[in-house]
C-alpha cells in the first residue's frame, strides 16, 4: 500500500504526459530502404499505405487475395518510387499460407523492419441469429491469421528491432449492432496484442506494437456495407493509410482515426494503463522473464 500512495501521483502524471503528447516527430525519411509487409493490400487503406511507402522509398511485399490487383498495385507502387515491390496473392483463411508468405516475403526483402496487418474478411451489416460460421470465420481471418503472421515474422522482427502494425475499429473497443462477429475478432486483436505488448516490456524485445483503432474510412467495401444502414461520417482512406504508417513508425502504443474527434479522448484515455501498470506490480517479473 506505501508503494501505491508513493507511485500513484507520479504514475498518473506520466501518463497524463504519455497520453497528451503530440508525437509530432514523423519524418518520411524514416521509411527509406525499410522493408515493409502490407496484407489486405490490394484496395482500400492497404493500397493507400502500400502508396505512401512506396512514396517514401520503402520495399514492399503486398498481400491479398487478387493476383490482378495486387499486380496493379505493386507496378504503380515502383512508379511512385519504392525501393522494391513484390506480390504474393493468397487467402488468410489458410493458416499454411500466411506463414509461408511471411518467410517468402522476408527471403525476397532480406529481412523485415515493419509488419503491418490489415486484411480481413467480407461480412455484412445483420442482427445475429446463430451464424457460427461467421462468427468461426471473422475470427479465424481477423484474429487468427494475424497472430499466424505476427508470429512468423517475429524472429525478423527481433532482429531489425522492428514494428507491427494491427490494425483494428472502434468495435473492437465499443459495442455496436449488427456486426458481432467482426467486434468479437476486433476486441480479439485489442486483448491479444496489447498484452504481448506488455511481455515485450518485461522481457525487454524491442519490437513495438501499434494498435490502430479506425473509424468509418471511406473504402468502397466499408460505403456498400453501411449504405442505409449506418449514418457517421466517413474519413479518407488516404489520411488514416498516412497515420497508420506515421503512428506505427513512431513506435506508438495505438493510434486512433475517426472523424469524431471525440473518439481517442474518450477511448484513449490513460485509465487503462494506469490499472494495467498497477496490475503488473502484482506478478513476480523475476520468474516471468525467466520463463
Amino acid at each position: 500500500m506505501a508503494f501505491m500512495r508513493k507511485s500513484a501521483l507520479p504514475v498518473l502524471v506520466l501518463f497524463l504526459a504519455y497520453y497528451y503528447s503530440t508525437h509530432d516527430g514523423f519524418r518520411p525519411e524514416m521509411l527509406q530502404g525499410k522493408k515493409v509487409i502490407v496484407t489486405g493490400a490490394s484496395k482500400g487503406i492497404g493500397r493507400e499505405m502500400a502508396y505512401h511507402l512506396a512514396n517514401m522509398g520503402a520495399h514492399v511485399v503486398l498481400t491479398a487475395r487478387s493476383k490482378e490487383a495486387l499486380h496493379k498495385v505493386a507496378s504503380r507502387c515502383l512508379d511512385l518510387g519504392a525501393a522494391s515491390a513484390h506480390y504474393i496473392a493468397g487467402t488468410m483463411e489458410d493458416m499454411a499460407f500466411a506463414e509461408q508468405f511471411v518467410a517468402e516475403a522476408g527471403k525476397l526483402m532480406g529481412g523485415l523492419d515493419m509488419l503491418i496487418l490489415n486484411h480481413i474478411t467480407n461480412s455484412s451489416m445483420t442482427l445475429f441469429h446463430g451464424d457460427i460460421s461467421a462468427v468461426r470465420r471473422n475470427m479465424e481471418v481477423n484474429f487468427f491469421s494475424y497472430v499466424v503472421l505476427s508470429v512468423a515474422a517475429l524472429p525478423m522482427l527481433r532482429e531489425s528491432h522492428g514494428s507491427i502494425a494491427v490494425v483494428s475499429s472502434v468495435a473492437g473497443k465499443i459495442a455496436q449492432p449488427l456486426i458481432a462477429p467482426y467486434s468479437a475478432s476486433k476486441f480479439a486483436l485489442d486483448g491479444f496484442f496489447s498484452s504481448i505488448r506488455s511481455e515485450h516490456a518485461v522481457a525487454k524485445v524491442n519490437v513495438s506494437i501499434t494498435l490502430c483503432v479506425l473509424g468509418l474510412i471511406d473504402t468502397d467495401t466499408a460505403m456498400e456495407a453501411t449504405s442505409g444502414v449506418f449514418t457517421g461520417i466517413p474519413s479518407r482512406k488516404e489520411d488514416c493509410a498516412l497515420e497508420i504508417i506515421k503512428g506505427t513508425a513512431l513506435r506508438q502504443e495505438e493510434v486512433y482515426y475517426d472523424s469524431s474527434r471525440w473518439t481517442s479522448l474518450l477511448l484513449g484515455n490513460p485509465g487503462r494503463r494506469i490499472m494495467e501498470f498497477f496490475s503488473l506490480q502484482k506478478y513476480n517479473l523475476d520468474k516471468f522473464v525467466r520463463n
